[in-house]
């Protein structure tokens, strides 16, 4: 008992605050794109439907090693686009906190794009006839008819998304490495501490990791309640 007071009262919390502070970036700009993507496949032909989906989904199924390898071609400094933006911009992605967003991001946007479309498809088209009845334009039905029509189905996309951006592992290691205190989130300090063969440190931080996970599935099934209150049950 003594020594696990010990660990925690030496915990380094810096991995806990990268992965919170990254999992809600990578919420927030998988928010609007998930949204903005899955209103454009929804109006989209059946053709270009089958080929947007595939590609926006694609990051879910790919191992995240290999999104990661995609993501460090892309903005290694050794790279016409890398260069770019450190030239032009003085942006550097690779080793960076900026390299842990766009990877969560990359890796968590399509639960926020599949939940969003989803809900976007289950809508009343009569509600949208309404609305332009009314005299509203379509970025005004979208925002104040669809999206909270969509509610619960975008929060739980939401929410999904903020989960996988927490722990996000492979993508993260190949573009941002494992920087203490800077890219270090709790995954890679796990993985840290158990190649070192510290299992108690590793088990506080997955019990660290359980309990928020928790605290995530039990706000799903709030907000999925929500908006099974009208129903009845058997």
């Amino acid at each position: 008992m003594d020594a696990m007071e010990s660990i925690i009262k030496n915990l380094d919390w810096s991995p806990l605050y990268i992965s919170m502070k990254t999992g809600i970036a990578a919420t927030i700009f998988s928010f609007f794109l998930g949204i903005y993507a899955a209103r454009k496949v929804v109006k989209a032909g059946p053709k270009m439907k089958a080929v947007l989906d595939g590609f926006l989904t694609l990051p879910m199924v790919l191992p995240p090693t290999v999104a990661g390898f995609f993501l460090l071609l892309i903005f290694s400094r050794r790279r016409p686009f890398g260069i770019f933006l450190f030239e032009q911009f003085h942006i550097k992605v690779v080793q960076t906190w900026l390299g842990c967003i766009i990877a969560a991001t990359v890796i968590a946007f399509p639960l926020m794009y599949r939940n969003a479309r989803a809900a976007f498809e289950q809508i009343d088209v009569n509600l949208i006839h309404a609305g332009r009845t009314l005299g509203m334009s379509e970025i005004t039905i979208f925002w104040k008819v669809v999206v909270p029509a969509a509610g619960p189905g975008i929060l739980s996309g939401t929410i999904l998304t903020f989960a996988r951006a927490l722990g996000e592992y492979g993508a993260t290691s190949m573009l941002a490495g494992n920087i203490p205190g800077k890219t270090g989130t709790i995954s890679q300090r796990i993985a840290m501490v158990i190649q070192d063969g510290d299992y108690a440190t590793a088990g506080v931080w997955v019990a660290i990791v359980i309990f928020i996970a928790f605290l995530i599935i039990v706000l799903m099934n709030l907000v999925s309640n929500r908006g099974m209150r009208q129903v009845k049950r058997w």
